[in-house]
């Protein structure tokens, strides 16, 4: 290797994973093994034998297993344009643009939609793809401490008089505490102070609301609120999201949400996978069901550990351990006793708050829930005695 520019990027990638290896932060690919508690497969569909014959009939009817260009050139069909229009139905919204994927769907979203001159206010703890969205906007953001209404009442009263627009931008479920938004709350302020509001409901999609519509859909103010992402891929086991709002907010991000323009369609047959996906989520109540039972379980055998949870309320049951080194060894132990668990680092989370995120799912059963209970105990009291090594890895 010469001592050009490629020699130098070269040693910096390796000082870099060196540095992380040391902070016990690397993180490398595994096939999970054992129950799977890291599966956003919160309702079981990925595997359901109904789905899979869906998608073989959706790909045997399809003229072609390609898209063959983006939506505004050769991909768009009539397959996406009625399955839009039905998922705007199922959101409660006039109309519904799909994107390829959920991180897609924010980035166009906000990067489209935010201007300069404009405030954006930014739960602490959004996901990536809302804060890369913000990010490459060039709207002044304002980011407030996750779901403290009186910090953002404050900034929203003190950026009142400017002449841009004022937009909030939360997720519904927040992936890795578990909780959920106070959307009630944010709409209040955000008609209080002529802002609106943008939800992500990737963790609500299918999970939570009257037949899996969301938390907006269940507080009844799908028209309140400027755009509802609606994503594919967790609850629903197929791909994509779904950006939920006014026609006229349909037609402006066809026209100006680059991660839309810019993108090849997908195929065809995916429409059907996903259509066949919400028919099986609308109907999913049992599984609904049975996931509030399990996690309000599994709070409560969390809680008689001494481990904290948080403010959890949903399928996502964190738990948390502080330090790099203490959540992964509690990976370790669990996996040891059968369950596929992986410690959740910084970046992911906030430097201190380390944890083993559980994702339930309806697959697991009451009693695979308390094998898991029995062995976190278990892995509590072990902890001090597995030695802390960088060879556990994440």
């Amino acid at each position: 290797m010469s001592d050009g520019e490629g020699g130098r990027i070269s040693n910096r990638m390796s000082e870099d994973l060196d540095r992380l290896r040391g902070d016990s932060q690397l993180r490398t690919l595994e096939i999970p093994s054992g129950i799977n508690l890291c599966s956003n497969d919160y309702l079981g569909l990925a595997y359901d034998p109904r789905l899979k014959r869906a998608v073989i009939e959706a790909v045997s009817r399809a003229e072609s297993t390609g898209a063959t260009g983006s939506r505004l050139l050769s991909g768009n069909s009539r397959v996406w344009e009625e399955l839009e229009s039905d998922f705007a139905r199922f959101a409660g919204t006039d109309a519904a643009l799909y994107f390829g994927s959920g991180y897609s769907a924010n980035v166009g979203l906000l990067g489209s939609l935010l201007k300069h001159g404009d405030v954006v206010f930014s739960d602490a703890l959004n996901h990536a793809s809302l804060i890369d969205g913000i990010r490459l906007s060039s709207a002044f953001k304002v980011k407030y401490p996750h779901g403290d209404m009186d910090f953002l009442e404050t900034a929203l009263r003190k950026h009142a008089g400017g002449s841009g627009a004022r937009v909030i931008v939360t997720e519904s479920v927040f992936s890795m505490e578990g909780d959920v938004a106070p959307i009630e709350q944010l709409l209040r302020l955000a008609k209080d102070y002529g802002a609106e509001l943008i939800v992500d409901e990737a963790h609500a999609t299918g999970v939570w609301g009257l037949k899996g519509k969301g938390i907006v859909a269940e507080l009844n103010c799908e028209r309140e609120v400027l755009a509802v992402v609606h994503t594919c891929g967790k609850a629903l086991a197929s791909v994509g999201a779904f950006i939920c709002g006014s026609s006229t907010l349909k037609n402006f991000l066809i026209n100006h949400a680059r991660t839309f323009i810019f993108s090849t369609a997908m195929p065809p047959y995916f429409a059907g996978q996903i259509r066949a996906a919400l028919e099986l989520a609308v109907a999913a109540d049992a599984e609904r069901a049975h996931l509030r039972r399990i996690a309000l379980s599994l709070r409560d055998a969390v809680a008689a550990t001494g481990r904290e949870c948080g403010s959890s309320s949903t399928q996502i049951v964190p738990i948390y351990l502080g330090s790099n080194e203490t959540a992964l060894q509690m990976a370790s132990v669990l996996r040891g006793s059968g369950f596929a668990v992986r410690a959740i680092r910084p970046p992911t989370v906030p430097a201190g708050t380390s944890r083993i995120r559980i994702s339930l799912t309806a697959r697991i059963t009451m009693d695979e829930n308390d094998r898991l209970a029995r062995a976190i105990s278990v892995a509590s009291k072990a902890l001090h005695q597995v030695p802390s090594t960088a060879a556990v890895h994440g």
